[in-house]
C-alpha cells in the first residue's frame, strides 16, 4: 500500500478506449494492456471499482430521429458488453471480479446493491458497474461520480483518449492550452466539456477529486493510482 496514494479507486474508462486503433468494437490487445495495468494496481492493494462507457458500440446521440430514452437504453446495454469483456480479461489474470448492473439481468450479472458492492471491494474483488445509472439522460461520467460517492471512493481516475483537459479541442486547435489543475468551480465557469457538467457539479458538491488522463500510455493507470502528476486534476 505504501506505493499507492489512494486505497479505494473509481476508474472510469471510456468505451472508445477499448476499441484501440480500430475505432469500433473491442480490441483484444488494447483490453489486455489495460487489464495488465489494472492487475498491477490491484496487486499493490487498491480496492478498485470500474465504470466503463459504451461509445465503442453505441452513442445515444447517434440515434438520429430516435427516441432519446430508447437510444440511451441501447447505450446502457453497450456498457454491459464492455463490462463482461473486462471481467473476462481480469479473471484470466486470477483477479476476482463482479459485474453489477443498474438494470437487472440476473443471468449474467448481479443487480446493483451498494452494501454488496462495498463488501466485494473489502474482499479485494474488483467491481464493474454497468448500465450507467439505469436512467436515460445521464452519462456514464455521471454514473461514475454517483457510484464513487456511494462506495466512498477517494478519487475518480478518468481514462480518456486525450491526455488531460484543454481550453479547447486539441484535435482541432494545435494551440490549445492544457490545464494541470482546476477547481470544479473553474471547470464549470469555463464551460469545459472533457467530462459531463452534471458529473463535475456532483463531484464538486461531494468533494471527490477527479484525475483526467490519457490511455495512450496504459501505464498512466498505475501512475495515476500512485498519485504521480499526469493529466489534469480537478479538485
Amino acid at each position: 500500500m505504501s506505493e499507492l496514494k489512494y486505497k479505494r479507486i473509481m476508474l472510469k474508462i471510456s468505451g472508445e478506449a477499448l476499441a484501440g486503433d480500430k475505432g469500433h468494437g473491442i480490441d483484444t490487445d488494447t483490453v489486455n494492456e489495460i487489464c495488465d495495468r489494472i492487475s498491477v494496481v490491484h496487486k499493490l492493494g487498491a480496492e478498485i471499482a470500474i465504470v466503463v462507457g459504451g461509445g465503442n458500440f453505441w452513442r445515444g446521440r447517434s440515434g438520429k430521429g430516435m427516441d432519446r430514452t430508447t437510444a440511451d437504453h441501447m447505450g446502457m446495454l453497450a456498457t454491459v458488453i464492455n463490462s463482461l469483456g473486462l471481467q473476462d480479461a481480469l479473471e484470466s489474470r486470477d483477479i476476482p471480479v463482479r459485474v453489477q448492473t443498474a438494470i437487472e439481468m440476473r443471468q449474467i450479472a448481479e443487480p446493483y446493491v451498494r452494501r454488496k458492492a462495498v463488501r466485494h471491494l473489502e474482499k479485494k474483488r474488483i467491481v464493474i458497474f454497468a448500465c450507467g445509472m439505469g436512467n436515460p439522460y445521464f452519462s456514464t461520467d455521471t454514473a461514475a461520480a454517483l457510484r464513487a460517492a456511494e462506495i466512498d471512493a477517494q478519487v475518480i481516475l478518468m481514462a480518456k483518449n486525450v491526455d488531460g483537459i484543454y481550453d479547447s479541442d486539441p484535435s482541432k486547435n494545435s494551440h490549445a492550452i492544457k490545464y494541470n489543475k482546476l477547481s470544479y468551480q473553474e471547470y464549470l465557469n469555463k464551460g469545459l466539456c472533457a467530462i459531463d457538467l452534471t458529473a463535475a457539479s456532483f463531484c464538486k458538491d461531494n468533494a471527490i477529486p477527479t484525475l483526467v488522463f490519457g490511455l495512450n500510455d496504459p501505464d498512466n493507470i498505475i501512475k495515476a493510482a500512485k498519485g504521480q502528476e499526469i493529466g489534469t486534476t480537478i479538485y
